[in-house]
Parts: C-alpha cells; structure tokens; sequence
C-alpha cells in the first residue's frame, strides 16, 4: 500500500475526478485485444480505490462508460458491461470493508438488467461507508444530467446553484449533492472533458498524463494531488497581499 508523503489532512475532503482512458490503446500496442486492456484497467481502479483514502480524497468519481460508448462495436460493448457486472460483485465486500460508499451515475435504462440489479444491491449494501465516496459513471453525459436537471427545474423557484447541485444529485442517482470536483485527472494522453462532469467541473483544477490508464499507480494519483496542491485556487478573486 501506497505510504503517503503528504499531512493527512492536508488534502481533505478532496473531491478527484478520473477519465479513465487509454484501455483500448494500451492493448493495441501490445497486439492484444482491446478488451484485454479493459479487464487489466480494473486492476489499476482497485490499486486508486485503495490509495485514494490515504491521500485526503473524500470523494472519487471514475468515468467508466460515456453515453458517447454505445457507438463502440457491439462485442466492446458487450464485454464492458459483463466486465462492469463482475467488477460490482467481486467489489462488494472489499468496499464493505473499507468503509467505502459506492454510488453509479448516468442513465440507467439502457443498461442490461443484470447490471442494473447489481448496481442497486451494491449501492444498498455500502450505503453506510464514510471514508470514501466511490462514484463510478456509467452511460453517462453531463449534458444529458444538466438537460434533465434543468426539466425538474420548478417554474417560480428561485434560481441558485446549491438548487440545481442537488437536481444533478438527484437525475444522476447520487442523491444528494456532491462537493465541486478540487482535481480532474485524464490519462492517455488526451486533453480534454469528453462530457464529463461539466458543471461540477467549472473550478477544477486540471492534470493530463500521458500514461494510459492500465499503467497508471497510487504514485502518479499522488503526484498529481501534490501537484493541485502547489496550485492557487483564486475562484476569481485576487491574493489578498496583491494590491488593487
């Protein structure tokens, strides 16, 4: 297990989000199958799931499967969900254990069955864990969640961004509001949202690495929150020694 070089509350209630990509690529240059490379990125979740606590991440959201995905040749597809099914009923326990609350965003209707039931049991059975909130995104879009978000908007209502946090909570199964994301972190190489938490995302501090995800380890997680922690988070403010 990772051991920590940062205070242990130096990062807090750090809510890290993760685009978890580079799975495909990954197996390609090794000129093995793609879905390879997405059975052995469940390996490196586990390894950032464990280390994520000890970094002062209170809350840890994974983009595992886009609304974007769907297009993706039907026997990817179908591997994904199988692979996303096993990861629900191996991981129970552990996250028991952990004190780990495991929440899945996204739409839900188009899922298989299978999933969906292991979702929900999962999501029960760790509804109690407080170390970590572990959110996994799956046939999600942040356009879709800010669209229908906005369609459960009450006409009169006061307009206010703790009111639509909590809307986007609910469209999104979480049920409650999330902290803003501190930190988003993108793996293989690309430079970009792809849709993801966009809302949550409007202050995030943002760290590209061009290692692919399979080969991504506590210690890069840990580098890249020392990293956000160098960084001066103004929220469009001034540093107060500055004069104006």
């Amino acid at each position: 297990m990772i051991q920590s070089t940062l205070h242990p509350s130096a990062a807090a209630g750090l809510h890290v989000a993760i685009i978890m990509d580079g799975n495909g690529r990954w197996a390609t240059a090794q000129g093995r199958p793609r879905t390879v490379g997405h059975r052995v990125g469940t390996r490196a979740v586990r390894r950032i799931v464990e280390a994520a606590p000890e970094l002062g991440i209170g809350t840890l959201t994974l983009f595992a499967f886009s609304s974007d995905n769907w297009h993706r040749p039907g026997r990817e597809v179908a591997s994904l969900m199988r692979l996303f099914h096993a990861y629900l009923r191996a991981e129970v326990e552990t996250c028991i254990k952990r004190g780990i609350h495991l929440s899945i965003i996204g739409q839900r209707d188009r899922l298989p069955l299978p999933v969906r039931t292991a979702m929900q049991a999962a999501e029960a059975a760790t509804a109690g864990g407080h170390l970590l909130h572990l959110r996994i995104a799956v046939d999600y879009s942040a356009r879709q969640s800010i669209m229908r978000a906005a369609c459960r908007w009450h006409t009169g209502a006061e307009p206010s961004c703790e009111t639509f946090a909590r809307l986007l909570g609910e469209v999104d199964h979480t049920g409650a509001a999330v902290p803003d994301v501190d930190l988003l972190i993108r793996t293989g190489g690309e430079r970009r949202l792809s849709d993801f938490l966009l809302w949550e995302c409007a202050y995030a501090e943002l760290f590209f690495t061009h290692k692919m995800w399979p080969d991504f380890t506590p210690a890069d997680l840990e580098a890249a929150v020392q990293e956000f922690r160098t960084r001066e988070r103004r929220f469009g403010r001034v540093p107060e020694a500055v004069p104006v």
